[in-house]
This record gives structure tokens, sequence and C-alpha cells, in this order.
């Protein structure tokens, strides 16, 4: 290891462990929206739009993804690249009734969006409230 690796930190990053990636399920298409909708009447689901050009938006899911404490039974996790998707985030906005905003989190429960929230509101731990 060189200096500048002890000098800022890069030892003590190799030492520690490795944090499993999230479960995402990737959403593309409108017609998975019913799908998430019923899915949602027997568990948590929930939708991240991400817009992949966006420094804040990279933050913010890097964030999310650090701290998520929830397991993978509990809740259905999706990721949406609404660059590539736009016609899936307005479909979401109307299905879900909630206004566009980048980057969003939206919890559904029973067919319908119990929270939403958007850049530095997004956190992970309000998912405990939904599972």
């Amino acid at each position: 290891m060189g200096i500048f690796g002890k000098l800022f930190g890069s030892e003590e990053k190799e030492s520690k462990q490795e944090k499993q990636a999230l479960p995402w399920q990737v959403l593309n298409s409108i017609s998975q929206l019913e799908e998430i909708a019923e899915a949602s009447k027997t568990k948590t689901q929930a939708i991240f739009k991400h817009s992949t050009r966006c420094g804040i938006s990279r933050m913010v899911i890097r964030n999310f993804e650090s701290s998520f404490d929830v397991t993978e039974d509990q809740i259905d996790l999706y990721y949406l690249d609404l660059l590539n998707h736009r016609d899936v985030s307005a479909e979401i906005a109307a299905k879900f009734q909630v206004f566009h905003e980048s980057p969003q989190f939206i919890v559904i429960r029973n067919g319908v969006t119990v929270h939403h929230s958007s850049h530095s509101m997004i956190t992970p731990q309000v998912l405990h409230e939904f599972v």
C-alpha cells in the first residue's frame, strides 16, 4: 500500500466487509405498473426514479443503497432509468397520483401511494413503517 492509500484511508476501505447489492428489479414498461399495484396487496413495493445524468440523483441512490436495511422478503424494489423510459415515468405519476420529481422514491401498498419523497428526503428508513 502506498503512502496515499494510507493517508486517504484506502486500507480501511479494503478491510470493510462488502455490502450486498440491493435486489433492484428493472422497471422499463408501463405494463409492469399493474403488476406492481397487484403485488402491493401482499407485499410493499417501492420505485426509485433515477436520472442517470444527474449528480444529485447519483448521490441520493448511493446513500440509499448504503443505508438500506430491509430484507428482500419484505419489499420489492424497482429501479426506473427515467431518461430512457419517460413514458413509464409519466404513467407512474398518473397511476399512483404523484407529481414527477427526480430523483423520486415512491412506496406503494394496496395499489396506492403511501409515501413519496424526493432528493435528500429519500431514505430507506421510512420503509419500516410499511413492511
